[in-house]
């Protein structure tokens, strides 16, 4: 902190203090350029509306990554935002003073997102936002996080059951609900614009044809492995016990209504990829068909001539628009992640819990052994330090995990891609395909569950029931039903085909939304190092910014 005299003497030693601080942070050219115009029109807006040789305070903060400059003077409140006119001849006094005055004003104006003016007890303060922490959200998510589980046991021992029905009922899903349901608003869009954009950057389809092949390969190769993991992490641990049978409820009675009416085969799922009309799978989020409607577009831009530059930018506008929304509503994720949590530990039974722990350590070990594996094919086929990879992307990892949601994750993933210097012609192919159809965490969580709850009613499986039981998870998360719990649904699919009882599904009912979590955080993992590796393959990897901290 520094303080200074309203006059202009001091001017220059307040410049000297931020430039020795901005020179601390080692910013580029562009930034310190940028910033240093911004705090110089702050300092001498102050005080031209400070009293003569009052003092001025300017004091650098900093917190969890970000770096804020905030200076403080006496003086009246006035509107920093008013134009200011330039009348006056050329080359006069009064025309200079006007002129720097709307310089300083267009300066302003131009950090207007990092920029912030107020007045309070006759007392000036601008703040300046010299440098945002991408850490930020993590650091407020993981707060939320350790705060909801507290909350949720301090509820659960304190208030009586239906005081906790009625915060449930009223406060906590609401905000929960609200929050997914925006995102949900927004993934047709992003999924629909995300695509058209990526391909209509693509100068011939065979080069389209050459990277769709190499994802498609990439995710269906990572599926097979995922599957195999779950099945390898199993009989290392083989947790289940047939006490538990015991403990089988009724509660899974809804889930198993909706998997006895639902049909997926690999038929199924290539016929229903084209719609029957331009607006229902937006309706319905039926992400297959949306993708199918964008590829489409996407290619038809640049087969009309005169129009594909001009689709091209409308195309890219809107792509940029619904990334923004995201942005904006991502930034109640601490919130949703406080209430969706508080919720869960709250309304969970501990009885439930303890009964199915060998469980979910077994399914949480086989996720860790698929990072691994991620972190691997990164190192083999595309040749690059992993460790920079898990570095950069463990914050969205949490933040997908907080999401719960493939689909939703999607943005998130987008950007991830884009800070480990994947291009946008890559990413924004794969990664909503890859929400749609990689699905590695499902993959280990049908595998596990299956046996788990297999052995827990005493069904013997042999090689060919083994076999049959990959077939049918490979094929359930490629065309799982998009219906809300739909990985319980895929689940009590499979356990009919194994020959388990589907009523055993109320024994993993209790614990599947923070298990959804971690699949999530491990489906998106999966996208994110396919994009990477794809993009390294062809070449066009930004090695400098992947490599960047």
């Amino acid at each position: 902190m520094i303080k200074i005299q309203n006059n202009r003497s001091e001017i220059e030693r307040a410049l000297d203090y931020m430039e020795e601080e901005f020179e601390k942070l080692k910013m580029n050219r562009r930034e310190y350029t940028t910033v240093m115009l911004t705090a110089e029109e702050s300092l001498v807006c102050l005080m031209e509306h400070a009293p003569q040789d009052s003092q001025l305070e300017i004091t650098f903060r900093r917190l969890f990554g970000n770096v804020t400059l905030s200076i403080t003077a006496q003086g009246e409140e006035f509107d920093i935002s008013e134009s200011q006119t330039i009348p006056g001849d050329i080359g006069s006094d009064e025309m200079d003073e006007d002129m720097e005055n709307a310089i300083r004003n267009l300066i302003l104006r131009a950090r207007s997102d990092s920029f912030r003016y107020k007045n309070k007890a006759h007392k000036n303060n601008i703040q300046i936002v010299v440098r945002r922490s991408e850490r930020m959200q993590l650091y407020l998510t993981l707060g939320a996080l350790l705060l909801s589980i507290l909350l949720g046991i301090v509820f659960k021992a304190m208030l009586p059951e239906q005081a906790r029905n009625i915060l449930d009922t009223y406060v906590l899903s609401p905000v929960k609900t609200m929050f997914l349901n925006a995102l949900k608003m927004i993934i047709g869009p992003v999924v629909f614009f995300s695509i058209v954009s990526c391909l209509s950057q693509f100068e011939s389809l065979h080069d389209l044809g050459k990277v769709g092949a190499k994802v498609m390969g990439m995710y269906l190769f990572t599926t097979m492995l995922a599957i195999l993991t779950g099945f390898g992490i199993f009989s290392v641990f083989s947790p289940g016990s047939p006490l538990l049978a015991d403990r089988v409820t009724d509660a899974a009675d809804a889930t198993i209504a909706a998997a006895s009416t639902t049909e997926v085969s690999i038929l199924d799922t290539i016929v229903n990829i084209v719609p029957s009309n331009f607006v229902q799978p937006f309706l319905d989020a039926d992400m297959l068909q949306i993708i199918f409607m964008a590829v489409l577009c996407g290619i038809a831009v640049g087969l009309i001539g005169d129009y594909s530059k001009t689709l091209k930018n409308f195309f890219e506008a809107c792509n940029e628009l619904f990334l923004k929304i995201t942005t904006i509503i991502v930034r109640v994720i601490p919130l949703a992640v406080l209430c969706s949590m508080t919720s869960l530990v709250m309304t969970t039974g501990n009885d439930t819990l303890l009964a199915i722990a060998g469980f979910f350590g077994t399914f949480v070990a086989a996720l860790a052994v698929m990072l691994g594996i991620y972190a691997l094919l990164v190192l083999v086929i595309g040749r690059v330090n992993p460790l920079y990879f898990l570095k950069k992307h463990a914050p969205v990892m949490l933040t997908n995990f907080s999401l719960g949601s493939s689909n939703a994750a999607m943005p998130f993933n987008i950007n991830s891609c884009r800070n480990l210097g994947v291009p946008s012609k890559i990413c924004s192919f794969s990664i909503p395909l890859g929400a749609t159809i990689n699905m590695d965490g499902s993959c280990i969580y049908m595998a596990v569950a299956g046996l788990f709850l297999a052995k827990v009613f005493g069904v013997e499986l042999d090689s060919s029931a083994v076999f049959s039981m990959i077939f049918s998870i490979f094929v359930l998360s490629v065309g799982a039903p998009g219906i809300p719990g739909s990985g319980l649904v895929c689940l009590s699919v499979l356990l009919v085909q194994m020959g388990v009882p589907a009523e055993a599904l109320s024994l993993v009912m209790g614990i599947d939304s923070i298990l959804g979590m971690f699949r999530v955080a491990v489906n998106s993992t999966g996208d994110v190092a396919v994009s990477l590796i794809v993009a390294r393959t062809e070449k066009i990897l930004d090695i400098e910014k992947y490599r960047e901290s």
